[in-house]
């Protein structure tokens, strides 16, 4: 009797049916499902690892409290950024998905870190350059390593023959949409091929406690390609983003079974490779000579790690009759939400005038704390008088023009004393959480929006 059969999946989710429906049961999205040949692989096709590792891996119930609590193992690598985002390190058995726009550096990221782990075996797979791209790719990296190796191959079965040989102790996949199991008939990059390639991996990784690393491709929405099953298979997730026009690159965490979801790591494109930036704040802020209106700086938070960023605002006459709201890195409806406060509490009429906003640097920030920085930066252009370089902004702006007191004021007050800043204007309800700590830096503390006006103009 054949093994092979026909099913249907929705391209979205992933969902498998045994006929085609019009609308998908899991996710409610309609025309998703495609027919793809299965070929369910026979009992003597299972992967055997016993003889790569020394893994305990019988796969029998047992009672937790006979589970002993092994110390978690984390390769430490010379990329502190990328320790950051993965919560200090590499863990062992680990399985990290990093997903991204082409050309924006994930290969070369995973390239550089690969041969930065001299002490580790590496293996680079490869199924989308050949051996002479990467070597001339490592070339400009100009990073020598004996224990690197390379894999151009998308076969699993020839990977995983080719991984019991060599024995590494970390692998790099790039990427897993090209890969293709022989015990699916359909083509590489489809739904059932990611999810069978991704699950060998997985067992794989976590049976002989090799970290993976799995390299993907995005849509063109920007989500990930593939099922959306591949990223609760994986225990790391991470999205790398830019903006082709700024040399900088942000690391960033969605999902970590081993630490922060909302760590970020800062890079700075550069022709040997990606440099990781260790002062974020300095860049950010742009270096100005002349005081210029419209312009102020925000202590916020990524994760754990305090950042300044400049806050930049443009209000001007509306020549047409509806006036415009232009956001870049952040959000219009926070931004609209502001100016109905600065209308209807302050008094000031913004419903004629046309409002950009700009997050310098390129960055996305949704940390509600940097709407004191917002509102300062729009009355600064509103009035057409600068506010000083030498003041930080940290505070939330509600709905009835209260400022309203933020998370860890203590690391963003640390942060603006330690780039030099002489004050900063924060919630009058922080002051509890402060206690008695002595800072270098002077703290002004307010309740309402209309006192902001009146300090600042």
């Amino acid at each position: 009797m054949s093994k092979i059969k026909t099913a249907f999946f929705c391209s979205n989710c992933g969902y498998e049916s045994t006929k085609w429906t019009g609308k998908c049961p899991s996710c409610n999205e309609w025309n998703t499902f495609v027919e793809e040949l299965i070929e369910k692989p026979s009992k003597n096709n299972k992967r055997d690892w016993t003889a790569y590792s020394s893994n305990d891996f019988n796969g029998k119930t047992i009672a937790l409290r006979e589970v002993s609590a092994g110390e978690e193992k984390r390769i430490i690598t010379p990329d502190a950024e990328l320790n950051r985002v993965l919560g200090n390190g590499i863990v062992a058995g680990s399985i990290t998905l990093i997903a991204g726009e082409p050309g924006i550096g994930k290969s070369t990221l995973f390239l550089q870190n690969g041969l930065l782990l001299k002490d580790i075996t590496t293996l680079y797979i490869s199924g989308e350059e050949s051996e002479q791209q990467i070597k001339m790719r490592a070339d400009r990296l100009n990073i020598q390593n004996e224990n690197f190796y390379l894999l151009t191959e998308t076969s699993t079965q020839v990977i995983f023959q080719e991984i019991k040989k060599l024995k590494p102790q970390l692998v790099i996949v790039d990427s897993i949409q090209t890969l293709h199991s022989p015990y699916i008939e359909s083509s590489a990059g489809s739904v059932s091929q990611i999810r069978e390639s991704a699950a060998e991996f997985q067992r794989f990784s976590k049976e002989t406690n090799t970290p993976v690393f799995l390299i993907g491709h995005i849509t063109k929405e920007g989500n990930i390609a593939g099922p959306k099953i591949l990223e609760h298979m994986v225990d790391t997730v991470l999205q790398f983003e830019g903006d082709q026009h700024y040399a900088y690159r942000i690391l960033r965490t969605i999902k970590n079974r081993f630490g922060s979801t909302s760590e970020l790591g800062i890079y700075e494109m550069t022709g040997s490779g990606m440099r990781p930036v260790s002062n974020p704040s300095e860049i950010l802020i742009t270096q100005k000579e002349e005081q210029l209106s419209g312009i102020s700086i925000a202590a916020t938070l990524e994760g754990l790690r305090p950042l300044l960023i400049e806050v930049q605002a443009l209000v001007t006459q509306s020549v047409y009759g509806t006036p415009q709201r232009t956001s870049s890195g952040f959000d219009l409806r926070r931004l609209q939400l502001l100016l109905a406060v600065l209308e209807k509490r302050g008094g000031f009429h913004f419903g004629m005038k046309d409002v950009f906003v700009n997050i310098a640097g390129g960055l996305k920030v949704e940390d509600p704390s940097i709407d004191l920085a917002m509102v300062s930066a729009l009355l600064s252009s509103y009035e057409d008088v600068p506010v000083s370089q030498h003041i930080a902004f940290a505070g939330e702006v509600g709905l009835s023009g209260e400022i309203r007191a933020v998370n860890r004021i203590e690391q963003r007050i640390a942060e603006a004393e330690k780039l030099g800043f002489e004050k900063i204007i924060i919630s009058k309800y922080n002051q509890k959480g402060l206690g008695k700590q002595r800072f270098n830096i002077e703290l002004v503390t307010m309740s309402k929006v209309e006192d902001l006006y009146k300090y600042l103009f």
